[in-house]
């Protein structure tokens, strides 16, 4: 199937490409393609107009700076799985960046991209808010920052402004003792295709003991979501290995499982449990 008549810009600069979207209600932003572009050829979106970034210089790069890492809207997910500041500070996406797609898809699909896609199912997305991380946006209004709390609203839906281009992912720099992990069952089994349930940890320890963890699930509701609950919540109540792996088997709190195609809702909600609690689990060992 092909996909309705639209208007096609390039732009050079990040300006230029804020400056149209300023100008062009409805227009969409296209970096890889591998999400938009299906939808277009099916139809279930139809943009008047496509602004391809793709050409826009310093975007494509993983830079270290003083308290985060940043990720351009132009790098790969095959870059993002194999960057070694990646893989030293946010190994969860570095997980979920080598479990996405195949090697076309992830060749060619971005790690921001799939942030502001927001699929239900991503792996990319689970990982950023797992890591605390914040997503940068850009319009003719200037520069914002938008935690990944706050970031994935619904199914496809972002509180990205229609205005505004996604350019930089920001994940805090990792301190000693703290460790993270990805972990899915993908729809075709092992970590292939999306996820009927993936689970990212985050885990702080200090002197032996775990005293923060973070938990995100994708693929079981209607958006990534970071799970609710206080600390104890994933890491019992004296923070050992033993209080983690027992905290970590309950059904994540918040957290609004709904059945699909891939599975009822007492399935998920079990898938749900045991990855969260194996995700857990190795970022401990890994703390």
């Amino acid at each position: 199937m092909y996909p309705r008549e639209f208007e096609y810009a390039a732009p050079a600069t990040i300006e230029e490409a804020v400056a149209i979207l300023a100008d062009s209600p409805g227009a969409k932003v296209m970096a890889g393609g591998m999400s938009l572009l299906p939808l277009m050829k099916m139809r279930f979106l139809s943009p008047p107009l496509l602004v391809d970034i793709g050409r826009i210089e310093g975007l494509d790069t993983i830079e270290e700076h003083d308290d985060h890492i940043s990720v351009g809207a132009l790098v790969r997910h095959s870059d993002t799985a194999t960057h070694p500041l990646i893989a030293e500070h946010a190994q969860a996406l570095a997980e979920a960046a080598a479990y996405t797609g195949d090697v076309q898809v992830r060749n060619r699909g971005t790690t921001c991209g799939s942030m502001a896609h927001a699929d239900i199912a991503a792996d990319s997305p689970a990982a950023a808010l797992a890591l605390g991380a914040v997503m940068v946006a850009q319009s003719v209004d200037g520069v914002r920052g938008i935690t990944a709390r706050d970031f994935f609203v619904d199914t496809l839906t972002t509180s990205l402004l229609e205005n505004e281009v996604m350019i930089e992912l920001r994940i805090p720099k990792a301190h000693s003792g703290e460790a993270s992990v990805y972990e899915k069952l993908g729809r075709r089994g092992g970590h292939s295709d999306y996820a009927v349930a993936g689970a990212a940890a985050w885990v702080a320890k200090s002197n032996g003991t775990v005293t923060d963890a973070r938990v995100a699930l994708t693929g079981v509701g209607t958006r990534p979501i970071l799970a609710a609950g206080s600390m104890e919540t994933f890491i019992g109540s004296d923070g050992s290995t033993a209080a983690v792996e027992a905290a970590a088997a309950r059904a994540p709190e918040g957290v609004t499982i709904l059945e699909d195609l891939y599975g009822s809702e007492e399935y998920k909600t079990h898938l749900a449990s045991v990855y969260v609690k194996r995700a857990l689990t190795e970022a401990v060992a890994r703390s």
